[in-house]
Formats: C-alpha cells, structure tokens, sequence
C-alpha cells in the first residue's frame, strides 16, 4: 500500500460525547499502523475520548478556537498550519462542521494532498449563517465523505454538491459491547409487562413529545407497558412535565446519559427513534444488535436500517396515533417482536460492524492518497 506509514489528521469540534466523535475515535485506534499514522485535532480542550486516544499514544494538537469570526481565527488558522507541515500530514480529515469550516481551507492553504471532510448531519440543524462556509468548504475538498444513502441524496439533490465528490461510509458499532445481556430487566424496572425505551440526547429534533404521547394512548390497551428515556438535554423538564400532564409520570423513568447503554439497552423491548430529523442513527444500530425492535420515524437514514415488516416498523414523522398504533401491535404479538428483534440484529452484525466500517474508511483514504501521487 505505502512504503512507511502516512501521516494522516482526523479533527472534530471536540471529542467528548456524541456519535461522530465516537466514530472519529473509533476509527484511529483500528486503523492498521503498517499504514496509517493517525493524529487527531480539536478545537476545544479536554474532553474523555480525547484523553483516551493520547494515552495510547495519538499525536494530538489543541486549538481552542471559539468563533470564527475572532481575529484569534489567524493565529488558529497558522498554528494548525505548523503542525500540518512539520508532520508531513498527507490526507486530513474533518468530522463535523466547525471542523469542516476550520481545517478544509487551512490544510489547502498548507498543501496537504487530500482533503475531505464529512455531512453526517443534515444542514438545516447547523445555523445558516454558516451555510456560506459550508458551501466554500464543499468547493475545496477531494471528497466529502457522508454515513448514509439519505445523506448522499441530500448534498447532491439538495446543495448542489457533486456525486463524484462524494464516498459512502457507514458508521459501525463494536458488536461485542452491543449485544444482549441476559441478566434480565434492570431491577427499576422490575413489575413491568413490556418496556418501550429510548437512548438519544434530548434536544427538540429527537420529537421526543411524540414518543410521550404515543405512550400514553398504548397504555390504556397494555397497562403494564413502562418508558424508558436515556440522555440528557434540553428537553428533559418539558418531558417529564409531559409525562404528569398526560398522567404517566409514575410509568416513565428518566436516565441521564450513562456510560452503561448496552445494560440499559437489554431492559428494552421496543425502541422508538421518532427524530424529525436523522443521518445514521447510532443509537438505532445499537439497539438493533441488543436485540431490541426497532421502531423509527420514516426520515434520513432511518428506512436504511428499519426495513417494514422484516427488521421493525417505520411511522410518519409527528404522528402521535400511527406510533401509538405500532406499540399496541408489537405488545400484542410476542412472537411478532422476537422475529423482528432477531432480524434487526442480524442485520446489524453482518452489515454495520466497526470493523467493517474502519475497513471503507481505509479503503477512502488509500483511494484519496493515490489520486494525489
């Protein structure tokens, strides 16, 4: 592949919680060190998994940069410019869109070969005062790498980017730490017939009122039915407000983001993503390989791993009745849920593994690399 390992920079806005820092993260403890030597760029300080790659020894540089609009962006801009150069970086890489913004026309400006940057979100959750810069970095990349089909159909139908720029990879999840724990509901739960559940920040996007609703009519047919909501975020008052106003308060339980998602997650029965808005859902993935079934608002990538009727169900984005109505079919049916439940995580397994995602991230960049030989 290459003579000596290249050097090569992944960078995020920070790299603490959240899907594509895990990915990032991910992503350069498994690339093969025969080929790739990864070093990673933030431009917040701190932040755990950072922590994690610098004590297996990732070269890393900090540049604490808070808007782009500071005359500190210059000196930002020369400092990462430095590391670049002195490292003989060869393809850099920016995971979200701060680090798209930020690092795409440093690393031009420096020389760097190959340049890609990455959707994983769609642009109308990011501010449109930075859509401007979006849009600039678009013109200056080799490839902008994306983690779903709906991601790809929304650069080229709706900004204009064009096809050619752009590479599909899918995230992947450790299939080992996902999985089903057989140790049975949590003991919280404990009296409870069937758990409806989410893992998501809680933020206005995730339609989190949607699921609360939908819950409440399911439990006037399946009165032993408990939901489980883990994460933490804004939203959080106005659901639990929800939840008593609704009279459900006392059968919803509310869990802060936690470290134990694949424990969490094999108290679950029934998953719902009801997003408004969705790339790749992580937490969809992960609760498929946990054997969860999956129930998901039809949006983004959410049809890309629900498959109707063979690995869970999918509902129109907002609708209250048509959710509700799904999680009275599936407490209804055991044999339904276990059927769907074991599809799912096949599925999961044998398409969506971390290997195999590290493996078309590999192949991206070796592809990027020999292009500018």
């Amino acid at each position: 592949m290459f003579s000596s390992p290249m050097p090569i920079l992944l960078m995020a806005q920070e790299l603490a919680q959240g899907g594509s820092e895990r990915q990032l993260t991910e992503i350069v403890k498994a690339l093969d060190r025969k080929h790739f030597e990864p070093h990673v760029a933030v431009l917040r300080t701190g932040g755990f998994r950072l922590d994690e790659l610098r004590a297996i020894g990732v070269p890393s540089i900090s540049i604490p940069l808070r808007s782009f609009v500071s005359p500190a962006v210059l000196s930002a801009g020369w400092k990462l410019n430095r590391y670049l150069r002195r490292n003989r970086i060869g393809l850099v890489h920016s995971f979200d869109v701060p680090s798209n913004i930020f690092l795409v026309p440093v690393a031009r400006a420096s020389g760097v070969p190959a340049v890609l940057s990455s959707q994983r979100a769609f642009r109308s959750l990011t501010p449109r005062q930075y859509f401007p810069l979006m849009r600039f970095s678009d013109r200056l990349v080799d490839g902008i790498v994306v983690n779903c089909r709906a991601m790809e159909r929304h650069l080229v139908e709706d900004e204009k980017v064009p096809a050619s720029l752009i590479r599909l990879c899918y995230n992947g999840i450790d299939t080992q730490v996902f999985r089903r724990h057989a140790v049975g509901k949590s003991p919280q739960l404990a009296g409870s017939s069937l758990v409806v559940g989410v893992v998501c920040a809680l933020r206005p996007e995730k339609d989190l009122p949607t699921l609360v609703k939908a819950f409440a009519i399911a439990r006037r047919q399946h009165p032993g039915m408990r939901l489980l909501i883990i994460g933490s975020g804004a939203m959080q008052d106005a659901l639990e407000q929800l939840s008593s106003q609704l009279g459900q308060r006392e059968h919803c339980m509310f869990v802060p983001t936690t470290p134990e998602v694949p424990e969490w997650l094999s108290s679950i029965d029934i998953f719902v993503l009801p997003s408004l808005s969705e790339a790749l859902s992580n937490s969809l993935m992960e609760a498929m390989a946990c054997g969860c079934v999956a129930v998901a608002s039809n949006v983004g990538g959410n049809p890309e791993l629900v498959a109707p009727g063979e690995r869970g169900l999918l509902f129109p984005r907002g609708d209250v009745e048509e959710l509700a109505k799904h999680l009275n079919t599936l407490a209804a049916d055991e044999a339904l849920r276990k059927r769907y439940a074991e599809a799912g995580r096949r599925f999961i397994q044998e398409h969506f593994s971390l290997a195999i995602s590290v493996r078309r991230m590999a192949d991206i960049y070796v592809e990027m690399i020999e292009k500018k030989r």
